[in-house]
């Protein structure tokens, strides 16, 4: 076995080490396992985001990005989430983290109905699964390359191992692996990045990096995909702010300014390291010029180009942006599905048949009006059933995400079609349910389904020299449709903007009234 491999089996043990090591941390609390009991400190948050944002997307492909097509075509990817992590820092991370709440649908929840909360958790269920199976499978083939084993063995391997430190400590493990998996990668580009600039110079690199691919055009041309670009940095700085692992750390943040700062911080980190990875990939086109797979640029550098540390820190970080971002996506999918699908709706409904009268009833207004019978819903809702059953849930999430690695290695137009429906229909009723105190239920269910089965028909019907389009036009449209219908429903359906300024206390949080 080469050094690079034992190195990597080390770095894989000790990311399990610590996840598992994270299971006595959770206490039998579903509150702590899903949002650390609402405690964490800004370092840890930072780290958190900055780990969700630095995925493989913003490293790996980013720089295949800018091998093939130019500076933007690559740095599209952290540029969008930082400006994500940004915009949630001004706007989102104070209100959202005041709220108390556990999951993103119970926003959509206490501010509009149930039906709303079901509606917007299997779109972000769904996508997120996809997003697990994405990175399971980048992770995978990582490891089938380096130890020359078959993709499929990979795959089990990996994903179990994650799912096994997910389920063991919830969001502490998410924190505990980030910490370790972040900064040695984030070592590791920037050692990349200085050791071939300083052993080489850039005009040994410049000579290689054909005409446009450093200038604007990229943004301002159509025949150098611009509306591509901006299409993806949209997609990815709007999008992701209802991005169910960046609010999970949202969530977690001890209080308000800490959920604020973290989101910046992470935002300057993301640039930073987007910016370092960017320029590797321009380096390879010296390197590396006729690669046979683009994919390659970055773990190849890694393992020819510069002292073995580096080259171990990147693999090791690339292998981990797949792994925090797919324990984040695991955690935020089998908690969504089981609180805000079964739990609060499905076990609701149970009960009614089974008792044959109607069920305690969530109230739709919030905690301004308490529940008909709280000792029964609490009994439906416990804080440790909350526990049992998000990590069972982990198992079919687990598995689809699985197959779907396993049929399909590259999600590829699938994932974002996918986070764009979510985008499409679920940022309109956040933005304007924290913010414009007319917005009520007919509005938000109207542009959640209008906006989302439009991006489905645009993806079917857009002519190919507008792709991008079909990205940026529904959350506009969806965005139209909610203020008009807002406005036409008024009177027989007020709006509930009271629910933005409460502060439900820990026992209604877990018990589910809120």
């Amino acid at each position: 076995m080469t050094p690079m491999g034992i190195g990597l089996i080390c770095f894989i043990l000790m990311f399990f080490a610590l996840g598992i090591g994270t299971y006595f941390l959770v206490k039998g609390s579903g509150k702590r396992y899903i949002i650390c009991g609402k405690s964490l400190p800004f370092f840890l948050v930072g780290s958190m985001l900055l780990a969700q944002s630095l995925d493989a997307n913003a490293t790996m492909g980013n720089a295949t990005g800018v091998y093939l097509g130019g500076f933007w075509a690559g740095f599209q990817f952290p540029l969008g989430l930082a400006l994500c992590l940004l915009l949630t820092g001004l706007f989102y991370a104070a209100p959202l983290n005041r709220m108390n709440l556990l999951t993103l649908p119970d926003f959509y929840f206490r501010r509009y109905n149930w039906l709303t909360e079901i509606i917007v958790s299997l779109l972000m269920g769904f996508s997120f699964a996809i997003l697990v199976a994405g990175n399971f499978a980048g992770s995978a083939w990582i490891i089938s390359m380096v130890f020359e084993i078959d993709y499929t063995w990979a795959l089990l391997i990996i994903s179990l191992g994650i799912f096994i430190y997910t389920v063991s400590g919830g969001l502490y493990a998410c924190a505990a692996t980030d910490i370790v998996q972040i900064y040695p990668a984030i070592l590791g580009f920037v050692g990349c990045f200085v050791w071939l600039l300083y052993t080489h110079g850039w005009d040994f690199f410049a000579g290689s990096i054909p005409a446009g691919y450093m200038d604007l055009s990229g943004l301002t041309s159509m025949e150098n995909g611009a509306l591509l670009n901006w299409a993806g940095i949209l997609a990815l700085g709007l999008g992701d702010i209802v991005a169910l692992d960046f609010m999970e750390r949202v969530f977690a943040a001890r209080d308000e300014k800490t959920a604020k700062i973290s989101c910046f911080y992470g935002a300057g980190f993301t640039v930073f390291t987007g910016l370092i990875c960017s320029g590797i990939g321009l380096m390879g086109l010296k390197l590396l010029p006729e690669i046979s797979d683009p994919r390659m640029v970055l773990p190849s550098i890694a393992m020819t180009s510069v002292p073995f540390i580096f080259g171990l820190f990147i693999m090791g970080g690339i292998i981990g942006a797949g792994a925090s971002t797919a324990d984040g996506g695991i955690l935020g999918v089998s908690t969504v599905l089981g609180r805000n699908v079964l739990q609060k709706n499905v076990f609701r409904l149970w009960a009614e048949w089974k008792n044959g009268v109607p069920a305690p009833q969530l109230p739709v207004a919030g905690c301004s009006m308490p529940s008909p019978n709280a000792n029964d819903e609490a009994k439906v809702i416990s804080d440790k059933k909350l526990l049992i059953i998000s990590r069972l849930m982990a198992i079919p999430v687990v598995g689809f995400a699985i197959y779907l690695a396993h049929v399909k290695p590259e999600p590829g137009i699938l994932l974002v079609l996918a986070f764009d429906v979510v985008f499409a229909g679920c940022l309109v009723p956040l933005t304007l349910g924290l913010y414009w105190k007319k917005a009520n239920t007919p509005g938000a269910l109207s542009a959640v389904i209008i906006g989302s089965l439009l991006r489905l028909i645009l993806f079917y019907t857009i002519p190919e020299h507008l792709a991008g389009l079909d990205t940026i036009i529904p959350p506009i449209v969806g965005l139209i449709v909610m203020v008009v219908v807002s406005l036409m429903t008024q009177e027989s359906y007020p709006p509930k903007h009271h629910v933005i300024s409460e502060i439900p206390d820990d026992a209604d949080v877990i018990a589910g009234r809120c």
